[in-house]
C-alpha cells in the first residue's frame, strides 16, 4: 500500500537548513517544552512552532496565510518543517497569539550569546557600543492595545544593537506612543557606551546614567545651553570646532547635576552636537562613534525588508512579540552562518546564495529519491521502488 514520507525524513532534507538550524541544537534541549492548555494536545510542539517561523523569515513570505499555504502544498515546508499530521489556520495562530513567548526569549538570549562570543568585535578601541533606537510598527485599528493616534494604530520596538559584531542586543515591544528614553536604562549595561539620537536626550538621564555606570554619546539640539567649565584643545584641519565640559541646562530648571563632555563637529556642511561622559577618547573618536550609530537605522530597513519582519502574522501584543523574536533568530542565525562561511557579516547577496542552495539541495533529493507515490510499502519501515 503507497504511503507517504514520514515527517522529517532524512531523504527529504536541505542540510543546508539544518546546518543553519544547527546553533539551536543544544539551546532547544535545554528550554522548557511547551505545555498543553486544556485538554486538547498540542498540534505543533515548540521546535516546529520555531523552525516554521525562521522558514516564514528567510523564504520572505509576506503573511501567515503565506506560511500556512507552504506548510501544505511546498514539498519541504510538509515533510520538514510543518508538524506531522500538518497544522491547521486556526491551530497555527492560535499558538502564534498565544504560545511560545518564554521559549523564544530564552533561544534568543541563548544565542545572541553565542554570537556575541564567536562574532569578530570591530573598534574594541571604542568600548562595548550599544546603538539604541525605535521602530514603530504599522497596526491594525483591531489591534487595540497598539496606541498611537485617533484613526492610527501603532506598536513600537526599542532595540539595542551590538555594533561592535552588528548584531541585535535587546528588544522591547510597547505601543507606540510610548517614550523611548526610559527603555535606555534597561538596555544598556554598566560599561557599555550607548548611541542614540536627539530624541533621546534627557539632562536628567544624563546624570542617572553616570551614576550607574553607563556611558553615552548621544546627540543633542544645537541651541542647548552649556555652562562652560573647561575647554579642551582642537587638532588643527579637524572636522571637530569644539569641545568642552559643561553643564548642559538651564541652572535651576534643567541643569545637569554632572558634568557632560560636548563635542561639536561639522560633515558636508551640517553641525552636529554631541554629549558624552567620555573624556578617555579624542573629539574625532567621539564623532566617529556617532557615526557608527547609522549602523542600527541600516539594520533596521535590512530586517524589514528581506526578512519581511513586520508583515504581520499575529495580532495580539503576545503574538506580535513572538514574530519580532523569530525575526531576529533568524538574523542571528545567518550572522553566525555568514561568519562561519565567508568571514563576513549579513548581506543580501549571501542570504541568496543560501536560499538558492537549499533549493538545488532539494531538487537533488528529488532526483535520488523519487516522491514517495513511486514507492510501495514492504515490511513495517523500508520503501521499495515499484517496478
Amino acid at each position: 500500500m503507497p504511503r507517504t514520507f514520514h515527517p522529517y525524513d532524512p531523504r527529504y532534507t536541505a542540510p543546508t537548513f539544518d546546518e543553519l538550524l544547527e546553533p539551536t541544537k543544544n539551546v532547544l534541549a535545554t528550554a522548557h517544552p511547551l505545555v498543553a492548555r486544556g485538554n486538547r494536545p498540542l498540534q505543533m510542539n515548540f521546535e516546529q512552532q520555531l523552525r516554521a517561523l525562521i522558514y516564514f523569515h528567510l523564504e520572505e513570505h509576506t503573511s501567515g496565510r503565506h506560511l500556512i499555504q507552504a506548510l501544505e502544498e511546498d514539498d519541504f515546508a510538509r515533510n520538514h518543517i510543518a508538524p506531522p499530521d500538518g497544522i491547521q489556520k486556526s491551530s497555527f495562530f492560535e499558538a502564534i497569539n498565544s504560545r511560545g513567548l518564554e521559549q523564544l526569549t530564552y533561544v534568543y538570549e541563548q544565542l545572541q550569546s553565542k554570537a556575541s562570543n564567536l562574532l569578530p568585535a570591530q573598534h574594541t578601541e571604542l568600548g562595548e557600543l550599544v546603538g539604541i533606537d525605535g521602530s514603530l510598527i504599522q497596526a491594525v485599528l483591531s489591534m487595540y492595545w497598539a496606541d498611537y493616534r485617533d484613526g492610527s494604530k501603532k506598536a513600537k520596538a526599542h532595540v539595542g544593537f551590538d555594533i561592535n559584531r552588528a548584531i541585535p542586543s535587546k528588544i522591547f515591544l510597547t505601543d507606540g506612543k510610548e517614550g523611548e528614553r526610559p527603555f535606555v536604562a534597561m538596555i544598556l549595561s554598566p560599561g557599555q557606551t550607548g548611541v542614540m539620537d536627539r530624541g533621546y536626550q534627557c539632562h536628567k538621564s544624563f546624570d542617572q546614567w553616570q551614576n550607574e555606570g553607563k556611558h553615552f554619546v548621544c546627540r543633542i539640539k544645537a541651541n542647548t545651553k552649556k555652562s562652560c567649565l573647561q575647554v579642551n584643545p582642537i587638532p588643527a584641519d579637524s572636522i571637530v570646532f569644539h569641545d568642552a565640559v559643561v553643564l548642559l541646562g538651564t541652572p535651576d530648571v534643567n541643569q545637569t547635576r554632572k558634568e557632560v563632555r560636548v563635542v561639536g563637529y561639522r560633515v558636508d556642511d551640517v553641525d552636529y552636537w554631541v554629549a558624552t561622559d567620555r573624556r578617555d577618547l579624542s573629539a574625532e573618536q567621539i564623532a566617529f562613534i556617532y557615526k557608527l550609530r547609522w549602523q542600527i537605522e541600516k539594520f533596521f530597513a535590512w530586517w524589514k525588508r528581506h526578512l519581511k519582519v513586520y508583515h504581520l502574522i499575529a495580532r495580539t501584543e503576545y503574538g506580535l512579540m513572538v514574530q519580532i523574536l523569530s525575526g531576529l533568530i533568524t538574523y542571528l542565525l545567518l550572522a553566525i552562518y555568514c561568519h562561519k562561511h565567508y568571514r563576513e557579516k549579513v548581506s543580501i547577496k549571501r542570504v541568496r546564495e543560501l536560499r538558492i542552495k537549499i533549493q538545488n539541495e532539494l531538487r537533488h533529493s528529488e532526483e535520488r529519491y523519487p516522491m514517495a507515490s513511486d514507492f510501495t510499502e514492504q515490511g513495517s519501515d523500508v520503501l521499495y521502488a515499484k517496478t
